[in-house]
């Protein structure tokens, strides 16, 4: 087992964590709707309550957060936890939602496209250029499953734009070291996408048959599901994986794909921060936990965070 350290638990299935210049770790809580803050000492304070289900969370140009809503999910209770199961029977529409970290303020920026609603928003990353690409999961339903896809759209409100559809369960999502490459995770397949970027909010598609255009990085065997995503300063992505619980390493050339297990089938998230960002800040959903992993190398800063000094 992958040694980890306790930053906090009884958390109602975190998720999205973002560590902070302070120290403090950002994570939602997508059973309870909200968006917390974690201190250096364990202590959780709630930041905002959004409803519906806080999934994804980044921190925006203006210093505020962003974060995909699903419109939340129906829950399953066991020994070892709380799982997500289906949609919620109020379920409440997906959205993009940006938080005033100072206020708590939330102000809903974006429920649709020209295309058509957003289903389930999971995972966004914002670019250098001040914009963010996200997934859209979609929602699942006892005799119905949603085609998800991935978006672009600017902070302000301005500009949404379906990139990429179908995809089936687009999860996590990062960014190269160069911002030239854009990864996407697919829960049920345990797949990793690449796709080229030409502009901004554009992608380079290759021909039939490469799945939905995107270059194929990477898959796994085995009882395991992909989830959220972040890169490392060599560009490994790196994935949260499900039901397997651990941390599968994707290289981004060639190279042996590592896998790090943890004790949570539910491990959905990571983020990179502390100290020359080499701590790993990962959500243990299932148990409720935040715990942090002392990374080999150090994690790849983010557009629009700060490093702690």
């Amino acid at each position: 087992m992958t040694p980890f350290r306790e930053i906090a638990h009884g958390l109602r299935f975190p998720e999205g964590p973002v560590a902070l210049p302070d120290g403090d770790v950002l994570v939602v809580e997508i059973e309870a709707g909200t968006l917390a803050r974690v201190k250096k000492a364990g202590h959780v304070e709630v930041v905002a309550v959004l409803g519906g289900g806080p999934n994804g969370v980044a921190i925006g140009p203006d210093g505020a957060a962003y974060v995909c809503n699903n419109g939340g999910f129906e829950w399953h209770r066991g020994p070892d936890g709380v799982r997500p199961v289906m949609q919620a029977k109020d379920y409440s529409g997906g959205r993009i939602e940006r938080v005033d970290l100072a206020t708590g303020a939330v102000n809903v920026l974006y429920t649709e496209t020209r295309d058509g609603p957003l289903k389930g928003p999971n995972d966004l990353v914002f670019d250098a250029h001040g914009g963010f690409w996200f997934t859209d999961l979609g929602k699942a339903r006892p005799r119905e499953l949603d085609r998800g896809g991935v978006y672009y759209a600017l902070p302000d409100g301005s500009f949404i734009e379906e990139v990429i559809q179908p995809m089936l369960t687009p999860n996590g999502i990062g960014l190269s070291p160069d911002g030239g490459t854009l990864y996407v995770a697919e829960t049920q397949t345990a797949r990793v996408f690449a796709f080229e970027i030409e502009a901004p909010g554009r992608v380079r598609k290759d021909k039939w048959p490469a799945p939905y255009g995107g270059r194929l990085l990477a898959g796994v065997g085995g009882f395991r599901h992909f989830d959220s995503l972040a890169i490392d300063s060599a560009g490994n992505v790196c994935v949260a994986t499900l039901i397997e619980g651990g941390i599968t390493v994707v290289p981004a050339v060639a190279g042996k794909v590592q896998f790090l297990p943890l004790p949570d089938r539910y491990t959905t998230n990571l983020c990179f921060g502390g100290l020359d960002m080499r701590t790993a800040f990962v959500t243990l959903s299932m148990s409720g936990r935040l715990v942090a992993i002392d990374w080999p190398r150090p994690g790849l800063g983010l557009h629009w965070v700060e490093p702690r000094p």
